[in-house]
């Protein structure tokens, strides 16, 4: 039963629109790729409230959201930016995922706690982003994520600067992280054969419309548009 539906949604930008219905069972990954221009970030930021469709129903658990603001919304988008605050420690970044005035409970407290160690950042929560790695920023990102206690979680190619060696690491932590809190997961990958090691389906988008969605293997292994065959040849296979 899906979790996340997209029911007949479009979007004008100008001559160009987006076309999509998608459905994302609860607790899945799904790899959303496609070339640049695809519609990939749109289609992020019409589930994540930052656009409006012109037509169409985005639900959530059943629940019309296509109206609620961002704030409002069970949904939680890291972007290829961290975003992290360079004046502010690590544990200030995170918390601000809890409150954005870092007015802080004891139970909020716990959960940055949570957050930090599953990110394994809970040894550097005092340093500044200046002071720590860009994967350990990354992380820090992902650990504010996880403190909105959100369902679903879009990811817009945050990883896209690390090296193969530290996004390996970042998918894998992700996969850890959706499977211990039962995240719904999208993420944007130029690289389809790498973040497939962590999804249950791909979207394959082409020139603002979904063309393919379906199970890993099966979509990527059997192509069935001309589009996707493609683009699989370009990004260059296994």
């Amino acid at each position: 039963m899906a979790f996340l539906t997209l029911e007949q949604i479009t979007f004008a930008l100008g001559d160009w629109q987006l076309r999509a219905s998608v459905q994302v069972p609860q607790g899945h990954c799904v790899a959303l790729i496609g070339a640049s221009g695809a519609g990939k970030s749109t289609l992020l930021s019409l589930i994540a409230g930052f656009e409006t469709p012109d037509r169409g129903q985005i639900l959530v658990n059943d629940v019309d959201i296509s109206s609620f603001a961002p704030s409002q919304r069970p949904v939680t988008m890291m972007f290829q930016e961290h975003n992290l605050f360079a004046h502010l420690s690590l544990y200030d970044n995170i918390a601000l995922g809890c409150h954005p005035g870092l007015k802080l409970t004891a139970t909020d407290r716990d959960t940055i706690d949570r957050a930090l160690a599953a990110t394994g950042l809970s040894e550097l929560s005092s340093r500044r982003p200046a002071d720590v790695s860009g994967g350990e920023r990354q992380r820090a990102a992902l650990a504010r994520c996880l403190c909105q206690k959100r369902p679903v979680l879009l990811l817009d190619e945050p990883f896209a600067s690390l090296d193969p060696r530290l996004r390996q690491q970042m998918h894998e932590l992700v996969d850890q992280l959706r499977r211990a809190h039962g995240l719904t997961v999208i993420v944007v990958s130029h690289l389809p054969h790498e973040v497939a090691r962590i999804a249950d389906e791909v979207i394959f988008m082409h020139e603002g419309s979904v063309k393919e969605q379906g199970p890993v293997d099966i979509t990527l292994g059997d192509p069935q548009s001309p589009e996707l065959r493609d683009y699989l040849q370009f990004t260059g296979g296994e």
